[in-house]
């Protein structure tokens, strides 16, 4: 019965995320998208959690990709971040005093 219950919470937060992320506009999703980083975190620190097991196998496979996925999206957030505040910054004239 437990994995009826986790199943009906996993796809109720598929629709609510796909909620959440349709009504953002554009110009929001990279500000949004670097506040994420916070909960990317919380998700890496999740699925490292989940690596403690005691019965390796399927668990040990899915914990591992966990950690992968999450560390790809705490890196690829933060680049972007990054990207996105370089363009912010002033471009220095070179020689042009």
């Amino acid at each position: 019965m437990e994995a009826v219950y986790l199943t009906f919470v996993f796809v109720l937060a598929i629709f609510l995320g796909f909620e959440l992320i349709s009504k953002v506009p554009s110009t929001l999703h990279t500000p949004l998208m670097s506040a994420s980083n916070a909960i990317s975190g919380i998700t890496l620190i999740g699925a490292l959690a989940s690596l403690k097991t005691d019965s390796p196998g399927f668990t040990a496979f899915l914990g591992t990709l966990a950690v992968t996925f999450a560390t790809i999206n705490v890196v690829g957030g933060y680049a972007v971040t990054n990207r996105m505040l370089e363009m912010f910054k002033k471009k220095d004239q070179g020689d042009s005093k």
